[in-house]
């Protein structure tokens, strides 16, 4: 399995089809030429999620909870919010979790809150976390902490942060704070990162930034 992140939120996964998470629309940066897909997943229906439009390929658009089986990918999506208020702030969010390839990936959104047990029961066994960082629109280095805990994958991919030098302005935070309080060891790549079930365990306990 390879898996690429795009920028923002948005991740490329790729096996025998290719998935992509939360494409971002031209507000927030160009999407890579040419990006195709047999699947896309949308956490939300926000301009900076919802991008299918800049994805070819005719592909499955995933957009609501439930249970599904398509192009070799197994998906779970369950119903989060985008606040600690109940979604009455910004609505819903659902996290997707997803396996193929003997790996269970999983991908929070927007998520604005700290995960109740039912829903850490729900989303089962995580290789790899991909889990918002930012705060301010999501929850913060802090909460993203408490809920890696919770769920304790072997990987954790951040996302939804202000990268170094961006010239957007997000009124969120860099990775920085997020990488100190976990603690984990940090792994920057510059492209995109090969994994399998049998290689997965020398990666426990890594977050795993992807700097373009």
């Amino acid at each position: 399995m390879k898996i690429e992140h795009l920028g923002h939120s948005s991740f490329q996964i790729t096996n025998r089809s290719t998935l992509v998470i939360d494409p971002y629309g031209p507000e927030i940066g160009r999407l890579p030429q040419g990006l195709t897909a047999d699947v896309v997943t949308v956490s939300h229906q926000h301009f900076d999620h919802n991008y299918s439009d800049g994805v070819s390929g005719n592909p499955v658009i995933i957009d609501e909870p439930g249970q599904y089986s398509v192009k070799g990918f197994e998906i779970k999506g369950f119903k989060t919010f985008h606040d600690d208020k109940g979604g009455t702030i910004r609505g819903e969010n659902i996290v997707f979790c997803i396996s193929a390839d003997d790996l269970n990936l999983c991908h929070m959104g927007d998520l604005g809150h700290i995960l109740t047990d039912e829903q850490v029961k729900e989303i089962g066994p995580v290789d790899i976390l991909m889990i918002p960082v930012g705060g301010f629109y999501t929850i913060d280095a802090s909460q993203a902490v408490q809920v890696v805990r919770q769920i304790n994958p072997k990987i954790v991919m951040p996302m939804h942060y202000k990268p170094p030098g961006s010239p957007l302005q997000l009124t969120i935070e860099s990775t920085d704070n997020f990488n100190k309080l976990l603690g984990w060891d940090v792994i920057e790549r510059t492209d995109e990162f090969e994994i399998n079930s049998l290689n997965i365990d020398s990666f426990n306990k890594t977050i795993m930034l992807f700097k373009k």
